[in-house]
């Protein structure tokens, strides 16, 4: 049997394996085997890891969520002031566009919600991961009197992470017309409007 730490390796590599095939094939089209030639390994090798395909796709978009919220609460972390931090949140909420494999991923294997509840469960936790990552921030700017919000804390962090997933997907679907930099503006121009500040001059 291997190692723990050996295990654990294996698994990233899998899971590396499965974010390339995912992105190539699509969610819906992946197989274990293909996973399997991906990382070079028998079907029976990776199914000593991951007993289904479904286990192991939802440890790829959780690793990917995972992934995300921390770039952009590190984002977030690394300002002082709420203006600059509301920003970076806005900033790093957003794909660059169509070749943002890491966004692509994870609305790929979103897909998978409308099918198996629990990747329906499992993007709730990560849609409110991203609410508290705003709460916070709109928090601070009201107390520091810079922010005057014109509805609850919540609400609008909820607003704002509901724009970004919508606006979002339209930037990596090829063929759109709507890039990133249409999207930023359109996400804090609903920021300055729900904090009653101008957000130009930051971040």
């Amino acid at each position: 049997m291997a190692r723990p730490k050996d295990q654990a390796e294996r698994r990233r590599q899998l899971v590396a394996a499965a974010e390339r095939v995912v992105l190539t094939r699509g969610a819906a089209n992946v197989r274990l085997l293909d996973v399997a030639q991906e990382a070079g390994l028998t079907a029976g090798a990776v199914r000593y890891y991951y007993d289904e395909l479904e286990h192991l796709l939802a440890e790829t978009r959780q690793r990917a969520t995972d992934r995300f919220c921390r770039q952009r609460e590190d984002a977030v972390d690394a300002c002082d002031d709420p203006r600059d931090q509301l920003r970076a949140a806005v900033s790093c909420g957003l794909p660059t566009g169509p070749d943002d494999d890491l966004v692509r991923l994870i609305y790929e294997l979103d897909g998978q919600a409308m099918r198996d509840r629990s990747y329906g469960v499992a993007s709730r936790a990560y849609f409110d991961r991203q609410v508290a990552v705003y709460q916070p921030v709109l928090r601070a700017g009201e107390t520091a009197g810079v922010f005057s919000l014109a509805a609850p804390a919540r609400d609008i962090a909820r607003n704002l992470v509901a724009l970004e997933d919508g606006l979002g997907y339209y930037v990596v679907v090829p063929g759109t017309g709507f890039d990133r930099a249409t999207a930023e503006a359109l996400v804090v121009s609903y920021a300055e409007t729900a904090t009653r500040c101008s957000l130009r001059g930051a971040g």
